[in-house]
């Protein structure tokens, strides 16, 4: 029998799987889908900016309603909505209604990455909080690297449109899952009101904070390096590299298990090491890694091998920074938990959309365009780590 702890880690992965669903399954339709309705690789790229930008908005919604009302009302409607946007995505005529049904899905998939986080913040702080983080995203983890297959399993059998039909199903699920087993975390007594000057007055606080700001960078741009990966590796793998949706599955699945894997350790080493220098290492590691790839493909050397290999390097040191920095920058601020979260989670999301934005009048289907954003976002990560390590000692030299 499970314990309480695991519980609670299968219930709010499975909870929140759907968001990264909604991503993943599509990531292999994407030229298909470009050229059935007739439109670009641009164009087929914006829905995933798309989905990104109006996923990074909604949080800001979620986190204050949850904060009223308790955790579970906000999840199912955000949940119900995000089904509505996949059958409207399942139907969609052309490219602008399906950017349209991409942003409905994200505008309730937001509610599942804002909630949990409150939820484990509720029930943990410090280091079993990112024990219970890191578990979270080890559930959470069978998305990137089993969907893609399935998306591709899919498009064989039914064609990409049964991919939305499928995730207005898991909509639902979800729905069912949050209805039956999911407790309520919040308090009545613990509730606050939403009003408009309450929120402005926690969000300025955030502002202000220079470490929450800080540690929601060093996460978001971590975040931005998956976020141009998934625009443009599909195009990459299956135009310049050859490979089929399924190739392209498994090579996407390896970079996954590479951030999931090293997940796991994040908890056990902020015990022993600080979560502060454990963060330091996996930044300049992240750095690193995605530097000497660019300086390689710069260089001509443009192998396979050598780009899956240095990525999955690079993303399993942001399995150690994301959980980490989640958790270090909801520390500080439990009161208003829900708020920190959605706007630490929408700021991540805002970034990561516009860097892929950005990237995308360069990208020529070539690794070379991918590799440099991603390089250009590891060195943001660096120096917003070590503008919030100058944060965090003035603030404790002042607390002495």
């Amino acid at each position: 029998m499970l314990s309480p702890f695991v519980r609670s880690a299968v219930i709010l992965g499975l909870m929140s799987a759907v968001g990264p669903l909604a991503i993943d399954m599509f990531l292999p339709a994407l030229p298909t889908v470009a050229d059935h309705l007739g439109s670009t690789a641009a164009a087929a790229q914006l829905t995933i900016t798309a989905y990104f930008i109006a996923f990074g908005l909604a949080q800001m919604i979620y986190g204050p309603i949850a904060d009223m009302v308790g955790r579970k009302p906000p999840v199912i409607a955000g949940l119900a909505l995000f089904s509505a946007g996949s059958l409207v995505c399942a139907a969609a005529p052309d490219m602008a209604w399906l950017v349209g049904g991409r942003v409905l899905q994200a505008l309730g998939g937001a509610a599942v990455m804002v909630i949990p986080r409150a939820i484990i913040r509720d029930m943990h702080t410090g280091s079993q909080a990112t024990r219970l983080m890191a578990l979270v995203m080890l559930i959470i983890s069978v998305s990137p690297m089993l969907a893609p297959l399935i998306g591709s399993g899919i498009i064989a059998i039914s064609g990409w449109r049964a991919i939305f039909a499928v995730l207005a199903v898991a909509g639902g699920l979800s729905i069912l899952l949050t209805l039956t087993l999911q407790p309520e975390t919040l308090k009545p007594e613990n509730r606050v009101p939403v009003r408009f000057s309450a929120i402005v007055g926690g969000s300025l606080k955030l502002l202000r904070d220079p470490v929450f700001m800080g540690l929601t960078f060093v996460g978001g741009f971590g975040m931005a390096s998956f976020f141009v990966f998934l625009a443009s590796a599909s195009f990459v793998y299956t135009g310049h590299y050859g490979l089929t949706p399924t190739g392209f599955s498994l090579a996407f699945a390896a970079n996954a298990l590479g951030f999931f894997s090293a997940s796991q350790l994040a908890a056990s080493l902020g015990e022993k090491f600080d979560a502060e220098r454990v963060v330091s290492w996996a930044v300049s590691g992240f750095l690193g890694f995605t530097l000497l790839l660019l300086a390689l493909v710069a260089g001509g050397f443009d192998h396979f091998v050598l780009l899956v290999g240095l990525l999955i390097c690079a993303n399993a040191c942001l399995g150690l920074v994301i959980p980490t920095t989640m958790v270090m920058a909801l520390d500080d601020h439990g009161d208003i938990a829900g708020l920190a979260s959605s706007l630490g989670g929408m700021l991540q999301m805002l970034a990561g959309g516009i860097l892929t934005m950005l990237a995308g009048p360069f990208f020529d289907g070539t690794p070379l365009p991918m590799v440099a954003a991603i390089a250009l976002a590891a060195v943001l990560a660096f120096t917003a780590m070590r503008i919030t390590g100058s944060a965090r000692g003035r603030r404790l030299v002042a607390a002495q």
